[in-house]
């Protein structure tokens, strides 16, 4: 497939914006990349780059190009997946990008799950904000994304949702771990380490806290959940994150989620999907479904 390591470099000259860092980057001299380039600019017909002092751009034609390019080398990927799992290999990579809230608990899990059953599957994880990860979709950089909240695009295929609460998580010894649910107010008069405003979690707080005229005693903020963690943990703080990724008490942290009532803060969704019009390699389609059948087993009754 030499096609395909030609339009691997221009997509990585795109991704990088420089011939020469591109070129670098595959052990190639900048010479021949521009060579391959040049070439390739004089099959098509036009300009895909513009040279500029430092670096280069896409022209619009090189956009499509490079649009077309991504959706190549995927499917070619796919092909040579189907090709492995006929030979039972099974290997992927099964690329994935996915909320902070899904990392240390449940899709670890999901993974694990999986990885028995198939050892020679090999998965990429990116943690990223649901806009990021949809950028990613979009970018063929990932198969599937699981996001929380996400603003959906026509080009998004939405595969499973499921309603999340929001939950605030306290150390065990903390007066709200006693609580079955948790109202907004009662959190009010507690330090709180608060996501910051690139994550969802705090865009709904801010949301609600705004309408009712409230506001929440922030001492901390940070776009890390595992900083948030430690804050309560050390501090003894109060946080806040989707119910699927607060601490349930089991996993030795020290920590618990308590669900804050929905008639305070009302749900979202959390929401598998993937490219529409993609195909996915087996392995990835297989997951899918695991993934899938999992969060509609969460769905409330």
């Amino acid at each position: 497939m030499r096609h395909l390591k030609l339009l691997t470099h221009v997509v990585e000259v795109a991704r990088m914006g420089s011939i020469r860092k591109a070129a670098e980057h595959l052990n190639l001299t900048p010479s021949a990349m521009n060579r391959r380039i040049q070439d390739l600019e004089a099959e098509v017909g036009t300009p895909l780059f513009e040279r500029r002092p430092r670096g280069v751009k896409l022209t619009t034609a090189g956009e499509m190009f490079v649009r077309y390019a991504r959706s190549q080398i995927a499917d070619a990927e796919r092909m040579k997946s189907q090709v492995e799992d006929l030979r039972g290999l099974r290997r992927g990579p099964i690329q994935i990008a996915c909320s902070q809230a899904l990392a240390f608990d449940f899709l670890a899990s999901q993974v694990a799950a999986f990885q028995k059953q198939h050892p020679k599957v090999v998965f990429d994880l990116k943690v990223m904000d649901h806009d990021r990860a949809l950028v990613a979709l979009a970018a063929y950089e990932v198969d599937l994304a699981l996001v929380y909240r996400p603003t959906m695009w026509p080009s998004v295929r939405v595969m499973a949702t499921v309603p999340q609460r929001l939950a605030v998580v306290v150390r065990a010894d903390h007066p709200l771990a006693g609580k079955k649910t948790v109202r907004l107010s009662d959190c009010a008069e507690y330090p709180a380490a608060l996501p910051d405003r690139t994550l969802s979690g705090r865009q709904i707080l801010d949301e609600v806290t705004a309408r009712r005229e409230m506001r929440l005693n922030m001492q901390a903020e940070s776009n890390s959940f595992e900083m948030l963690r430690g804050l309560v943990f050390r501090c003894n703080m109060i946080s806040f994150q989707i119910e699927i990724g607060a601490p349930s008490g089991d996993l030795g942290t020290g920590l618990v989620g308590r669900p804050v009532d929905t008639r305070d803060v009302p749900t979202a969704d959390l929401v598998l999907c993937q490219l529409r019009g993609r195909g996915l390699s087996v392995a990835a389609a297989t997951f899918a479904e695991i993934l899938a059948k999992s969060m509609q087993v969460m769905k409330p009754a």
